[in-house]
């Protein structure tokens, strides 16, 4: 497979398969690294870099040429601090590699580390694992606005290739940036669509507790409701009480939650590569809806209380 110049839209085309092999060093081994098989078109696709030493040049990636590129774990655990690995000898399921690079420490992504692999040529690969193993193809445009072109172009050079008739389906897939983005975009909308969901029956069932909450205040205060009445307490002010009363209850468990939630977040994006932000905006959204809630469902609570009779309500023990 040509790795430039295939294509008035395609820069370059590279082929890979990946497996898992043990690679040895005298007598240390590790067992199911990574191993991916690489055509020579591989230079002109980010993610492959050389922290150490080189990258396999195009020459010995086509020629087949037994050199590898390790991982920084992989280098890390076969060689240690005090061996350099450029120019040794390793062993992947017994077949011999020279070391001519290693890769830059990557980390972990989902508790999965990034740096624990090799690259050796895709015709090396085979020789290992076999040729008739499904490969896949990656496609760089010339032009990131010429997308669908480009797409076009790799389409009918894969039917070519493959001898599909014109009437005949496609037996391969074909994935680009925009299938990836919307599929995400699909995943994190059906997410977002159901972690609504959940706020909003939380929401519903905090707002009927404050209501229960705001009702046994109301019984248990009803003589000094019907005192504050007998006094000249208006009916509004009786409201205004057990309104503010319970939207300072609400707004409190809303600042607890936001508080907690904040935390697990922070936590989590200290402990794993996810990434998690604090807006302000977001956290006042969250107390103003919580205010909110406690205002509605406070209403019902407060109105019987304005409506209580002073005279009765100061009669009750």
């Amino acid at each position: 497979m040509p790795s430039s110049g295939t294509g008035a839209n395609i820069v370059a085309v590279m082929a890979d398969n990946q497996s898992n092999a043990r690679i040895t060093y005298r007598d240390k081994s590790i067992d199911n690294t990574g191993v991916t098989g690489l055509t020579s078109g591989y230079i002109n696709f980010s993610g492959y870099d050389a922290d150490r030493g080189r990258l396999m040049s195009p020459s010995e990636v086509e020629s087949n040429r037994a050199v590898t590129v390790l991982g920084w774990q992989t280098a890390d655990r076969l060689f240690g601090e005090n061996i350099d690995p450029i120019d040794k000898i390793v062993q992947i399921n017994g077949v011999h590699f020279r070391v001519v690079g290693v890769s830059g420490k990557k980390g972990t992504i989902l508790g999965q580390s990034q740096d624990s692999f090799a690259l050796i040529p895709l015709g090396q690969f085979q020789i290992l694992f076999g040729s008739r193993r499904s490969l896949e193809l990656n496609v760089k445009a010339r032009d990131v606005t010429n997308l669908q072109a480009a797409q076009d172009e790799a389409l009918v050079a894969l039917r070519g290739s493959r001898h599909l008739r014109p009437k005949q389906p496609d037996n391969f897939g074909m994935f680009t940036s925009d299938t990836i983005i919307g599929i995400y975009q699909s995943a994190t909308s059906g997410i977002f669509a159901v972690l609504v969901g959940i706020v909003g029956l939380s929401l519903v069932v905090g707002g009927i507790v404050i209501m229960n909450i705001m009702l046994m205040v109301v019984s248990e205060r009803t003589r000094e409701i019907g005192l504050r009445k007998a006094l000249g307490a208006r009916r509004s002010d009786i409201m205004s009480q057990m309104l503010t009363e319970s939207v300072v209850l609400s707004m409190f468990g809303g600042v607890v939650g936001t508080v907690f939630g904040s935390t697990i977040a922070l936590a989590i994006s200290k402990a794993t590569p996810i990434p998690a932000a604090l807006e302000w905006w977001s956290v006042l959204l969250g107390i103003g809806i919580t205010a909110l809630v406690g205002l509605f469902f406070g209403l019902y609570p407060a109105s019987r209380a304005a409506r209580l009779d002073p005279i009765e309500a100061l009669r009750r023990e």
